[in-house]
């Protein structure tokens, strides 16, 4: 078999890198819809799952009266929203129909190029196995969904936290492994700049603490947290809150209480800066791309800093939840981008 020149060979990978980029974009929107979703109740508005025969929404007033009606037999309804008008049914549906159709989009965009590029041979037979799992993870988020959403229709009409946290970080996860795929892709062939190895610590830390915090927001989502103590710097008065940990066992407080929930959230923040101004100090000692992603990494962060206040002061507007969630993907993607500089570039030679 005649090797394609290498011009030509690079063209047909950047088909396959393009692709891989659209559906991490695809999956950013999902997230923030996602979000969207969950600031506005809307996720509890579909009471069945029919990942097959689900792509339609209601077509006719018989149709959504019929969905209505199962929605109405659910504890959301009867405990919350009882006397809600259809209209104002329609209004959370909607919500809740977008983010399990964009989920039906990507699993097809995904899919089928997946099939075209195997067939075609720009994936690479030894990379196959990587692609289907990729599509697995993916196919798993849609189950794991499902499973969030089934805690909410029982007597307690909000789903569990612990359910919540493990989507949103599954979500990430797939983010992250979509995005770092592209970029070995994007790289094939092409030369890295040396980077010391005094980089690599604190972006590696920079980026467990990211993706660490993102899970602790999960949990600030899930228990309303972030809908008590709108005040900053201190938490209603007090720098440090008292009742922290007040549950039995002590550390169920990180999981379950409002306030020790969000002291962390706070807390791991204040950690973060911290890590991020090493990381980009290192960046700058190393210099070349890592002083580039370093700095781009950091200032994301004291952006997302800035919206997280203001989130919390304002209490959590739809809008500004929505933002906050969509500065915390940027922040993942920035974080990936200086890990992958850290530990992909080859180590400066010794003299």
């Amino acid at each position: 078999m005649t090797s394609l020149p290498v011009s030509e060979a690079r063209t047909e990978r950047h088909a396959v890198f393009v692709w891989l980029m659209s559906v991490t974009a695809l999956v950013f929107l999902m997230v923030v819809v996602g979000g969207i979703t969950r600031l506005t109740e809307s996720g509890l508005s579909m009471v069945e799952w029919r990942p097959v025969t689900g792509w339609l929404p209601p077509l006719s007033e018989a149709a959504w009266q019929a969905e209505f009606d199962k929605y109405r037999a659910f504890p959301e309804y009867q405990k919350i929203n009882r006397g809600m008008s259809l209209a104002e049914f329609q209004m959370i549906y909607a919500w809740e129909f977008g983010h399990r159709l964009l989920g039906r989009i990507i699993g097809l965009a995904f899919f089928l190029p997946m099939v075209f590029f195997i067939v075609t041979g720009r994936i690479r037979v030894r990379e196959i196995p990587w692609f289907l799992f990729l599509l697995l993870a993916g196919g798993s988020q849609g189950v794991l969904g499902w499973y969030m959403v089934q805690s909410g229709l029982i007597d307690n009409p909000d789903v569990s936290q612990y359910r919540l946290a493990a989507h949103l970080g599954l979500a990430f996860a797939i983010f992250a492994l979509l995005l770092l795929t592209a970029f070995k892709i994007r790289a094939e062939g092409r030369p890295m700049q040396p980077v010391g190895p005094g980089f690599r610590l604190p972006t590696t830390a920079f980026a467990a603490l990211v993706f660490l915090q993102i899970v602790v927001g999960a949990f600030v989502a899930g228990t309303n947290a972030g809908f008590a103590f709108n005040t900053w710097p201190t938490m209603d008065g007090d720098l440090v809150p008292p009742y922290l940990f007040d549950t039995v066992p002590w550390w169920l407080a990180f999981f379950e209480d409002i306030t020790t929930i969000q002291f962390t959230h706070r807390m791991m923040a204040y950690l973060i800066v911290l890590v991020g101004l090493w990381m980009m100090i290192a960046g700058r000692r190393s210099g070349g791309s890592a002083k580039r992603a370093g700095a781009a990494a950091f200032h994301t962060l004291l952006l997302q800093v800035v919206i997280g206040i203001a989130t919390l002061l304002a209490v959590v507007p739809v809008w500004l939840g929505a933002v906050h969630q969509a500065t915390a993907l940027l922040l993942w993607a920035a974080s990936l981008v200086a890990l992958r500089v850290a530990w992909v570039s080859p180590s400066p030679r010794k003299r």
